[in-house]
């Protein structure tokens, strides 16, 4: 069997963002013990998932976090090597390998690190230049002057990694105007990113910046746009990508072309791939049953630390996916995708195309100019905006089947 591997790296440093909601800690100066427990008890994991799970070939890597650039250069050493050696007997190599990482916390060594152990993509968490957007929402790394550092570490990445860099922004943030998204993507753009990601601001309930704007309102002192501005800035915002050559090939991914991130089609697929660290999460498919089972560790790094090396995996939570289940993320994930759900592999799963499951939303929503062409259903630029009523009204039809 094939799975792609995600590694949570539950780390940051100095501080965590107020509109994050991905598990991460902020560990002690010098926090060696940790990290070298978390490297051990991580590589322990991927090597017993592999083996519990019969996976032959793992095609992509995706490093994530939290910020995995807080490990340092010779921690993620150490992890890289740990990798090769446990997937380096496999007969196929891998197609992709991406490190996260932020610009305040990468440097030469990191970079020529992760080149030097197979990273094939590395991806900065930029956000925003602007400074009074960054300190509203407690972004880690100060901008001073025009020479930025943040400047300084981008050229670092296009040197180490050129046309293989990708690089994440966000509209919609406190303070931000269409002047001032622009002027971060023409910052950006100076730096020839293969990739780069632009996300729309969401407020998490459960986040610092969701409970300050719940209990305070959009009046609290944060000038954020409201849902048609921040639309607008957006729309802005892919414009300028788009005009530069970078193909929007997902709801907010723009890339080259021939630089699309390989590991997220995959979970954009419903394709195999397992989760190493807490709170990461693992997707394993039985495609002739159309059915599948979801592994999610507990987000607390004591107790993944604390876990068996061979047992840790069954201290995940399971969640069975029945047919409908599959289907309808199938659905939320392929149609979020330009080039529209796998059909091939949908009627192979569940022994039904697409258009036999969800026939009237298919024709409401092709009078609506949703898709690309008459005939195919990949979303066009405008109906990816709209993508989520797309979902609401497949979803209702198949679950009046």
């Amino acid at each position: 069997m094939d799975a792609s591997l995600y590694i949570h790296i539950p780390f940051c440093s100095p501080g965590k963002c107020d509109y994050c909601d991905f598990f991460s800690i902020i560990p002690a100066p010098h926090e060696n013990t940790l990290f070298d427990s978390f490297i051990d008890a991580v590589l322990c994991d991927i090597q017993e998932q592999l083996a519990f799970f019969t996976i032959e070939y793992v095609p992509t890597v995706y490093i994530g976090g939290g910020t995995p650039s807080v490990l340092g250069a010779a921690r993620m050493e150490r992890l890289l090597n740990g990798l090769h050696r446990l997937l380096e007997p496999m007969k196929k190599s891998i197609v992709e390998c991406t490190v996260e990482a932020n610009p305040e916390s990468v440097d030469t060594d990191f970079l020529r690190i992760c080149a030097k152990g197979g990273v094939t993509r590395i991806s900065l968490g930029v956000q925003t230049f602007h400074e009074p957007s960054r300190r509203a929402i407690h972004r880690a790394g100060h901008l001073a002057g025009g020479s930025t550092l943040f400047d300084e570490r981008l050229a670092l990445a296009a040197q180490y990694f050129p046309g293989a860099f990708s690089v994440d922004l966000i509209a919609g943030l406190p303070f931000q105007t269409n002047a001032l998204l622009l002027q971060d993507i023409h910052r950006v753009l100076a730096f020839e990113p293969a990739h780069v990601s632009l996300y729309s601001l969401i407020l998490e309930p459960e986040t610092p910046l969701g409970k300050q704007v719940s209990q305070l309102g959009h009046a609290a002192g944060l000038s954020l746009p409201n849902d048609d501005d921040a639309d607008k800035l957006w729309i802005s915002g892919r414009n300028r990508l788009e005009a530069a050559g970078l193909t929007q090939y997902e709801v907010s991914n723009f890339a080259l072309p021939g630089k699309t991130c390989a590991h997220n089609i995959r979970y954009w697929r419903m394709e195999n791939w397992i989760g190493a660290g807490p709170a990461a999460s693992g997707t394993i498919i039985d495609d002739a049953a159309g059915t599948g089972r979801r592994f999610t560790y507990p987000a607390d790094i004591k107790t993944y630390l604390a876990a068996s090396d061979t047992a840790r995996i069954h201290s995940a939570c399971i969640e069975e996916l029945d047919q409908l289940d599959l289907m309808q993320e199938s659905l939320l994930m392929g149609f979020r995708y330009r080039g529209g759900p796998d059909q091939i592999l949908f009627k192979q799963r569940f022994g039904r195309t697409i258009t036999d499951c969800i026939p009237q939303t298919i024709n409401r929503w092709r009078n609506r100019n949703f898709f690309e062409t008459e005939n195919s259903l990949a979303p066009s630029p405008e109906g990816l905006l709209f993508v989520n009523a797309f979902l609401r009204d497949a979803f209702g039809e198949l679950q009046k089947e």
